[in-house]
């Protein structure tokens, strides 16, 4: 019988408090790791620390902006001191809030860009010097759909597009001194950033769900259980990928091709 896959690995996830975030950190503490869960909000990275305590779990809350290098070195000596050396980072600290090019002003676009791309460098950049010492480690990043196609928000897409880019450029530099890289690319996730959208649209999930192959938007596990099983021993020979967890989206549109079979011509 399989044991637990981290027992005794340190695990950083950033952007922890809520959503993918906190289905990673209690999905990571059940497998045996000891998680820090680290969020600029420290009530939610609290809680989700007493969430994985009450489970027998163990973790730390970190008060962090991410897009600081400052709080980053904070954070990831508050790990060390804590659990060890980090076995597993995972970027996953984001904002979005930068819609249409025209009306974007240039605070919005470097705040975008800060928490969801510089943050994953800068913890990148704190985590890799020991990883590559032991010749052991794992780095998560979680970028997005919007990195490959068009869904709005054009600054936080554009910082996902450079997480897989980083991820790349990761994978291949460290990879032969014993560091992996690999990415998630999520859909549409039912996570609290959702919340404001829900109360003016009820239905946005069942309207969103039509487009989906799989026939719904994803749930915070489906994006967990896949990092979980990527920065695990069982995925020792994957990385520089970037794996879509996104229910079908990217591989095509069956309500575009069912409306152009409708035309009764052959499609070219």
């Amino acid at each position: 019988m399989r044991g637990p896959r981290f027992s005794g690995r340190t695990i950083v996830v950033t952007g922890g408090g809520s959503g993918i975030g906190r289905a990673m950190a209690r999905g990571f503490a059940a497998e045996g790791a000891a998680v820090v869960v680290a969020d600029w909000a420290e009530e939610k990275a609290s809680e989700v620390t007493a969430e994985v305590e009450g489970n027998g779990g163990r973790a730390l809350a970190v008060h962090a902006d991410v897009s600081a290098a400052a709080d980053v070195a904070a954070m990831c000596r508050a790990a060390e001191d804590a659990f060890g050396p980090v076995d597993v980072l995972v970027n996953n600290a984001a904002t979005e809030g930068g819609d249409d090019l025209v009306k974007i002003d240039e605070a919005r676009w470097d705040r975008d860009f800060a928490v969801t791309l510089k943050s994953a460098f800068l913890c990148s950049k704190e985590v890799l010097p020991g990883m590559i010492e032991r010749r052991r480690g794992v780095i998560v990043n979680i970028a997005s759909v919007n990195a490959f196609a068009y869904f709005a928000n054009e600054s936080y897409s554009a910082a996902k597009a450079g997480m897989v880019s980083l991820t790349q450029a990761i994978a291949v530099r460290y990879g032969p001194r014993g560091v992996r890289c690999v990415a998630i690319a999520p859909g549409s996730v039912d996570t609290p950033v959702w919340q404001k959208r829900l109360e003016r649209d009820p239905e946005v999930f069942e309207k969103l769900a039509k487009w989906y192959p799989l026939g719904r938007v994803g749930e915070p596990d489906d994006v967990a259980n896949a990092a979980l099983f990527l920065a695990s021993d069982e995925a020792s020979w994957i990385t520089g990928v970037t794996l879509r967890v996104d229910g079908g989206l990217l591989a095509g549109n069956d309500r575009m091709a069912r409306e152009l079979l409708a035309e009764g011509d052959d499609v070219p």
